[in-house]
C-alpha cells in the first residue's frame, strides 16, 4: 500500500457509527471496521482492504433497516410472499446499496479521506456467483422492486460456493474454471446460526399404527441460513435474500475411521454436504449428476418451506394447532420456473406427516399457497425427472406425486369427460417408455398451482394456446401474463450516470427512478438539438468507457466513433449468436471485395458478443470458438479493420453488462420467433437508448409497440409461421439465399483457421434429422437479417435520425420496470399489500 494512504488511514479516528450519514462519521465507521472487524494484517489498507471495510460500514445501515423491517413484519403479521429460485444474479452490491440508501455522495467523500475513489473500491467487489442468466437476473430485479414497493417478501436460494463457472477464452475456445467469489468472504451475507433445518435424502417410508406415513432413515443434512439484505430505493424497508448452505454435524464425523486412516470414509457425509452447494447446475449426464441436481432442488424447497412454517407459527404461537386454514392467507409461494417444483410434494408432506393434516386439507392449503412462473417453451428445459431416481432419493414425495397424478386423472374423467382422450399428455407421470418413466415437473406445477403465468404477452399466449392449452379448457382463469421488467435503479440510474443526469434534467424530476412511466415526457424533446448534443456526448462517454474495458480484457483496440453493435446473453442455438457471426462473416467478405473508394462509404461497425456456453453444450462452444476465430482474422486485417471489428467479451456477468449496455448503440435480440419467453436484456438496452434489431419474439413484441415501429429494426419469421417453415424444410422446399451460402463457404474455406466447423455448419444443412435441418431457421431468416442490417447502416449515417431513435427508445421503456411487474404480481397473484416501515 502507498505510504500516503497508510498515513491517511491513520489520521481517520475509528469510531463505531452504524447509522452514519455525514462523510466524517462514515469515514470513522470505515476506520472502525478496518481495525475492529479485521480480515487482513493490521498495517494493510490497500484498495481491497478499503473495499471490505467500506462494505461492512454500508452493511451496518442495511442490518439496521433489515432488523426494523423484520420486527415490523413480525408485529403487523401481513401476508408475505416467498420467492423460490435456483438462481439470483445479483451483481456488485456496493454501488447499488449506497444508491438505494441515498448516501452515494457521502460515501464518495468519506473514502476520499483515505485517498480512494468510491468507483475504484466498488471495482474490487466480485460478482456473487449465484446465477447464470436472465432467470437469475430477473429474480434479483424482482427482489429490488419488492423492497422498493415496501412489500412483505422474502427470497430463497442456494449459497453456491463456485457458481456456474468463470469463462476463459483460450486458443482452443472456451475454458471453464471455478468462480472464486467466496475465496475470501462476502461482506454482505450474515450467517444465521439459529436458523438451521434438517433435510433428509433416501431412506424409506414407514406406515405407523394409525395409518399415517413417516419418512425415515437415509441421510440427514443441515441447512444453515445466510441472509443478504436487499434495500429498497428511498424507503426504510430492507428485505432479505436467504441462501441455504448444506452442512453435516460433528456427530457425522467418524473419529474411529479417521484415526484408522480411513480419512475419506470418516468425513463422507461432510463431503456430500459440500457437493450440494458447490456448483450451479452440475452436469447431469450421469446418474450421480442427476441425483445431485435433484438434491439441490429438494434442499432449497425443504429448507425454505420449513422456514416459512416456522415463521408462520412464530408470529402467532396459537397457530400450532387447528389454524392451518390461515396458512394461504399469510403465505404465498412463487416458484421461479420448474426448479422449485418439489415445493409442492414437500409442503404436502410437511402438512400431513409433520403437522397431522389429512390429504384434503393439506391439498387445499398447498393449492391456495403455490403459484408457478413458466419461463420456457423449449422441450429440453421443461424438466422431466426419472421416476426411478425420484423414488430412490425422495420415496415419500414419489408417493405424494403418484397420488396427485391419480386424483387429477380421476377428476378429469369425472368432471371433464370430453378431455379424457387428452389425459396421456396432461398427466404428471409419464410411463409411455417403460424403460424411462418420468415425472413431468411442468405438468405437476400446472396441476398443483392456483395461478400459472408466462413472462411476455406472446409467451403467455403460446402457453395458453399450445403448451398448456388442454389445461386451459379445465381451468380457464388459472393462466395469466406478467411481462417481465428490470429495475431502473441498477440499469440506468447507477450504471449510466451520464444519461441519468440528462433524463432528470429534461424531465425536471428524478421521480422517473421509481415511476418509469415518466420517461414518456422525453418524447416532446425528441427533436431538440440541445438534447441531441447532450445525449450524444453522454453516449460517447459510455462508449469510451466500454472501449477501455474491451482493451483491458481482450487487448483489442476499438474505435468509439464506430457503431457499437452488441449481443450479450447465454450462448444457445435458439438465441442465434450463429446468425450474428454469419452476418459478420458475410460483411467481412463484402468488405474484402470492395474498392478503397467503396469502403469510404461504409458505416464502420464494432460487433461485440458475450455469454457463457454451458460446459457440455458442444455446438454452443463451437459458436464461441467461431466468434473468436473470426475476430482474430478480421481485427488483424489492415484492409478492413478500420471498418469492421469482431470482439468476444469474456466472462460475461452483471458487472460487465453494466459497462456494455450503456455503451451500446445497436443490440441484437434475434432468437427464433416463439422460442424466447421474454428476454430482459432487450429492456436494459432500450432503457439506455440503444436501438434493437430483432425478431417478433418474447418481449421484443411489446418493446416495439412501446418505442414505435420506426425505432426498431424488424426482420424474420413470425411465431405462427415457424412450424410450417420447418415442415417445408423437411419436405425439401427450402431454397437458401446465395448470401447465406457465401458466408458458410468462407468458413469452410479455412479463412478463419483450421478448426473443424463442419459439425456446426452441418446443423444448418439437410432437411431433417438430429443436429441437422436448421431447426432454428438461421438460413430462412438470414436474407431478412442482412437486409435489416443494411437499413441499420443507412440509418446510422443520419446522426440526427439515430439520436432521435435512441431518445425514443428510452422514452418508450416505462412499461418495462420490474416495479410494474411486481405490483401486478402482488395484486393479481399473491394478494399482498405494501407494509412500509414507519
Amino acid at each position: 500500500m502507498p505510504e500516503s494512504k497508510c498515513r491517511a488511514a491513520e489520521k481517520v479516528k475509528p469510531a463505531a457509527s452504524p447509522a452514519a450519514e455525514k462523510p466524517a462519521d462514515i469515514a470513522g465507521n470505515i476506520s472502525y471496521h478496518a481495525q475492529y472487524s479485521p480480515h487482513f494484517s493490521p498495517l494493510a489498507f490497500g484498495p481491497e482492504e478499503a473495499f471490505y471495510a467500506t462494505a461492512e460500514s454500508v452493511r451496518d445501515h442495511l442490518i439496521e433497516r433489515w432488523n426494523d423491517t423484520y420486527l415490523h413484519f413480525h408485529k403487523t403479521d401481513p401476508k408475505q410472499t416467498y420467492y423460490l429460485s435456483m438462481e439470483y444474479l445479483q451483481g456488485r452490491a456496493l454501488t447499488n446499496a449506497v444508491g438505494n440508501l441515498g448516501i452515494t455522495g457521502a460515501y464518495a467523500e468519506a473514502v476520499k479521506k483515505f485517498g480512494y475513489e468510491l468507483e475504484a473500491l466498488a471495482g474490487k467487489e466480485k460478482d456473487a456467483a449465484l446465477g447464470n442468466g436472465g432467470l437469475g437476473r430477473l429474480a434479483s430485479c424482482f427482489l429490488d422492486s419488492m423492497a422498493t414497493l415496501n412489500l412483505p417478501a422474502w427470497g430463497y436460494g442456494l449459497r453456491y460456493r463456485y457458481g456456474l463457472f468463470k469463462q476463459h477464452i483460450a486458443k482452443e475456445g472456451q475454458e471453464e474454471y471455478a468462480e472464486d467469489w467466496l475465496d475470501k468472504f462476502s461482506p454482505w451475507e450474515i450467517p444465521r446460526h439459529d436458523v438451521v433445518f434438517p433435510v433428509r435424502f433416501f431412506g424409506h417410508v414407514e406406515i405407523l399404527p394409525d395409518g399415517s406415513r413417516k419418512w425415515v432413515g437415509g441421510e440427514v443434512l443441515k441447512a444453515l441460513a445466510y441472509d443478504v439484505p436487499i434495500p429498497g430505493y428511498k424507503t426504510k424497508n430492507a428485505i432479505s435474500l436467504r441462501l441455504w448452505e448444506a452442512k453435516a454435524t460433528a456427530e457425522d464425523f467418524n473419529l474411529f475411521q479417521f484415526n484408522d486412516g480411513q480419512y475419506e470414509s470418516a468425513a463422507q457425509l461432510h463431503a456430500r454436504a459440500q457437493q450440494i452447494c458447490a456448483v450451479l447446475y452440475p452436469g447431469d449426464a450421469t446418474e450421480e449428476g442427476k441425483l445431485l441436481r435433484l438434491k439441490q432442488q429438494f434442499f432449497l424447497c425443504s429448507a425454505s418451506l420449513q422456514d416459512m412454517i416456522a415463521r408462520f407459527k412464530e408470529r402467532k404461537p396459537d397457530r400450532v394447532s387447528g389454524k392451518w386454514s390461515e396458512f394461504p392467507t399469510k403465505v404465498a409461494v412463487q416458484m421461479n420456473d420448474t426448479h422449485p417444483t418439489l415445493a409442492i410434494p414437500e409442503l404436502m408432506r410437511l402438512l400431513m406427516d409433520e403437522e397431522g393434516l389429512g390429504w384434503d386439507e393439506a391439498w387445499d392449503i398447498t393449492y391456495r399457497t403455490v403459484s408457478y412462473t413458466n419461463h420456457t417453451v423449449l422441450p429440453e428445459a421443461l424438466e422431466k425427472w426419472s421416476q426411478i431416481v425420484m423414488r430412490k432419493l425422495l420415496p415419500r414425495h414419489m408417493e405424494i406425486i403418484e397420488e396427485i397424478d391419480k386424483r387429477f386423472r380421476e377428476m378429469v374423467i369425472s368432471k371433464h369427460k370430453e378431455m379424457e382422450g387428452k389425459i396421456d399428455s396432461m398427466k404428471v407421470l409419464d410411463s409411455s417408455n417403460p424403460q424411462k418413466p418420468v415425472v413431468r415437473m411442468a405438468n405437476l406445477c400446472v396441476v398443483s398451482s392456483h395461478t400459472v403465468n408466462g413472462v411476455a404477452e406472446l409467451h403467455s399466449n403460446i402457453l395458453k394456446q399450445e403448451l398448456f392449452a388442454d389445461y386451459v379448457s379445465i381451468w380457464p382463469n388459472k393462466f395469466q401474463n406478467k411481462t417481465n421488467g428490470i429495475t431502473p435503479r441498477r440499469w440506468l440510474k447507477f450504471c449510466n450516470p451520464e444519461l441519468s443526469e440528462i433524463v432528470t434534467k429534461w424531465l425536471k424530476t428524478d421521480q422517473w427512478t421509481s415511476n418509469l412511466d415518466l420517461l414518456t415526457g422525453l418524447r416532446k424533446f425528441a427533436d431538440d438539438e440541445k438534447l441531441h448534443a447532450e445525449w450524444s456526448a453522454a453516449k460517447l462517454a459510455c462508449k469510451k468507457r466500454l472501449a477501455k474495458h474491451v482493451l483491458d480484457v481482450t487487448g483489442v483496440t476499438i474505435d468509439p466513433t464506430s457503431l457499437f453493435d452488441i449481443q450479450i446473453k447465454r450462448i444457445h442455438e435458439y438465441k442465434r449468436q450463429l446468425l450474428n457471426i454469419l452476418g459478420a462473416v458475410y460483411r467481412y467478405k463484402k468488405l474484402k471485395e470492395m474498392s478503397a473508394e467503396e469502403k469510404q462509404k461504409v458505416t464502420p461497425r464494432t460487433v461485440m458478443l458475450g455469454g457463457k456456453a454451458f460446459a457440455t453444450y458442444t455446438n454452443a462452444k463451437r459458436i464461441v470458438k467461431l466468434v473468436n476465430d473470426v475476430g482474430a482474422v478480421v481485427n488483424n486485417d489492415p484492409e478492413v479493420n478500420k471498418y469492421l471489428k469482431v470482439v468476444f467479451i469474456p466472462n460475461y456477468n452483471v458487472s460487465v453488462a453494466e459497462v456494455l449496455i450503456p455503451g451500446s448503440e445497436l443490440s441484437q435480440h434475434i432468437s427464433t420467433a416463439g422460442m424466447e419467453a421474454s428476454g430482459t436484456s432487450n429492456m436494459k438496452f432500450s432503457l439506455n437508448g440503444c436501438v434493437i434489431i430483432g425478431t417478433l419474439d418474447g418481449a421484443n413484441v411489446e418493446i416495439r409497440e412501446e418505442v414505435g415501429e420506426d425505432n426498431f429494426f424488424l426482420f424474420g419469421a413470425k411465431a405462427d409461421q415457424v412450424a410450417g417453415l420447418r415442415k417445408d424444410r423437411e419436405n425439401g422446399l427450402f431454397k437458401p439465399d446465395p448470401r447465406f451460402e457465401e458466408a458458410k463457404q468462407l468458413i469452410r474455406s479455412g479463412a478463419f483457421g483450421s478448426y473443424d466447423y463442419e459439425p456446426l455448419l452441418d446443423s444448418l444443412e439437410g432437411n431433417s434429422g438430429f443436429g441437422r435441418g436448421d431447426y432454428f431457421l438461421v438460413g430462412y431468416d438470414f436474407p431478412g437479417y442482412i437486409d435489416a442490417q443494411d437499413r441499420v447502416d443507412a440509418a446510422y449515417k443520419d446522426k440526427k435520425k439515430w439520436i432521435k431513435m435512441s431518445i425514443l427508445n428510452t422514452a418508450g421503456s416505462g412499461k418495462f420496470s420490474s416495479d410494474r411487474t411486481i405490483d401486478q404480481y402482488a395484486k393479481e397473484i399473491w394478494d399482498i399489500k405494501p407494509s412500509p416501515v414507519a
